[in-house]
């Protein structure tokens, strides 16, 4: 899904974050410290190639994290623009909303597109989302740097 990459672009730093080209490797919560703000990787659930009983560990754990009282300031959903919004996606949305954890939707991946690809996906993307439309959608690019500046005037906003 590309939240490393995103976390490293997004600070401008090559190893902030350890990348990897298999999706769901990250399976533990870590915590990056930039200035006075603490950003937090969380498992991704989405097109990992784990075991049910795992992807059930890593719901576990998200919920839990999720539930305890953290001083959450906003959340950044991560979305691979190539594909559909999964059920999966939508039922992360639905749990920000009805706690009132504000968030964006970073569509990833919006380089691997050609641009009538990318102008399809965005129409669709819009019609997928329809139920969250008060929430920003960023189509983001670690490789072009697209949605860098975007995501980072939405994240020092949720810090004021």
């Amino acid at each position: 899904m590309g939240k490393s990459s995103l976390l490293n672009k997004l600070f401008n730093r090559k190893s902030l974050a350890r990348v990897s080209s298999v999706p769901g490797k990250t399976i533990t919560i870590n915590f990056y410290t930039v200035g006075d703000v603490k950003f937090v990787d969380l498992p991704g659930y989405g097109y990992a190639k784990v075991s049910f009983s795992e992807k059930e560990r890593w719901s576990k754990m998200l919920e839990g994290y999720f539930n305890s009282d953290r001083n959450i300031k906003f959340v950044v959903q991560l979305v691979d623009m190539r594909h559909k919004v999964t059920e999966d996606d939508l039922d992360m949305m639905r749990f920000l909303t009805h706690y009132g954890y504000p968030f964006a939707v970073i569509m990833t991946k919006s380089d691997k597109l050609n641009k009538t690809q990318y102008q399809t996906r965005m129409s669709e993307i819009g019609e997928e989302l329809k139920a969250f439309k008060d929430v920003p959608i960023i189509p983001f690019s670690s490789l072009k740097g697209e949605g860098v500046e975007q995501l980072k005037e939405i994240i020092e906003q949720s810090m004021d």
